[in-house]
């Protein structure tokens, strides 16, 4: 079993994006000529205006952190989602939940033991933005789960305003240990930027989202070779589109398509270069279908939960994933660094057979 997982679920959403403080401005107030000459009034300049406050203390962020990896061991021992339900959120609770079916699905005999995890407080990397009065809080942070090794994976934790508490919202396993270039200030605090509709970047969430897509669907054609410059992330979503195209060879097929997706919430943190690193999710699905009557696709023991070992004339799988691009602030190409994808779903009807059985 996977040690994280997390999403909304349908009677949730994810929190909403995330701008930067209001510009200040000049306010000329005039009095009369009795009053004698006109006043001119100065709201404080950029320079010595009160930052906005930060989402939360560094301390209590890892506090934050280390909560998420006590409960949700406890929740995965006993594939608890209620408890899980309180320490993740979004698209990352769903993947969870997903992966709970999926071992529910398979014989006892088969069910791998549950290991206990925890994050390396020591080697996190933080990244807290500076939010104006009213925003939800939000941070990301660079995490490890194996101590002494450097991060190789970005999570999103969010305030649920109704319950007042921190939840893991998103996950994605980077490509690289190379983390991207937040710019900080000198507390050591982010920029949070618009991830949608932001002119001053080269591609919002949306784009990226539709790019992504692009790559499953078509193989990068159009969309998803001009947003994206190649990365490994990037390339093994292309080649995720080749290898379906030719898998069963004469016998089926599988085609990637859109999904409606429930997650649409995305987060954005301004980076050294003026860019931004951009953290959303994606629903797609693969339908794998036989050419002709007389053949059948058996499904494997990781489909039992949803498919329960029936031959199928076609399947459509669900994923839920969690991706994260660096995005430049000039008309340059984006950079795909990570995704993370689980199966949700899967159905499809039975063979002739096997339906006048049922």
């Amino acid at each position: 079993m996977r040690t994280l997982g997390a999403s909304i679920r349908t009677a949730r959403r994810t929190l909403p994006l995330i701008i930067g403080a209001a510009c200040l401005t000049l306010a000329l107030t005039g009095c009369s000529d009795e009053d004698g000459p006109a006043q001119a009034r100065q709201t404080p300049s950029a320079s010595t205006a009160p930052k906005p406050a930060p989402a939360l203390s560094a301390a209590q962020a890892l506090d934050v952190i280390t909560r998420y990896s006590k409960i949700n061991n406890e929740a995965n021992a006993d594939r608890d989602r209620r408890l899980l339900d309180t320490v993740e959120d979004g698209p990352l609770y769903a993947m969870s939940v997903s992966d709970y079916t999926e071992t529910e699905g398979l014989p006892a005999k088969d069910r791998e033991p549950y290991e206990r995890w925890s994050y390396d407080l020591a080697s996190a990397k933080l990244y807290i933005p500076r939010l104006a009065d009213g925003q939800d809080r939000w941070f990301a942070a660079a995490l490890s789960s194996e101590k002494g090794k450097a991060p190789s994976r970005l999570a999103v934790f969010a305030e649920q305003p109704h319950h007042k508490r921190w939840e893991m919202v998103s996950v994605v396993d980077l490509d690289s240990q190379k983390l991207p270039d937040v710019a900080l200030d000198r507390e050591g605090y982010a920029t949070a930027v618009a991830a949608n509709d932001n002119k001053q970047l080269a591609a919002d969430a949306d784009l990226l989202r539709t790019a992504v897509l692009a790559n499953f669907t078509t193989g990068g054609t159009n969309t998803g070779s001009k947003v994206f410059a190649p990365t490994k992330a990037s390339q093994r979503q292309v080649k995720v589109h080749s290898d379906a195209a030719t898998r069963f060879g004469d016998k089926g097929t599988s085609v990637f398509d859109e999904a409606d997706n429930r997650f649409t919430d995305a987060y954005a943190l301004k980076t050294e270069d003026g860019g931004a690193l951009v953290l959303f999710s994606h629903t797609h699905t693969q339908t794998d279908a036989v050419a002709h009557s007389g053949l059948q696709i058996n499904p494997g023991k990781e489909d039992r939960a949803w498919l329960h070992d029936v031959p199928r004339m076609s399947i459509q799988y669900t994923f839920v994933c969690n991706d994260a691009a660096t995005v430049p602030a000039k008309a340059e190409p984006s950079r795909l660094i990570g995704y993370t994808c689980a199966r949700t779903d899967a159905s499809g009807p039975p063979v002739p057979s096997w339906s006048h059985r049922a």
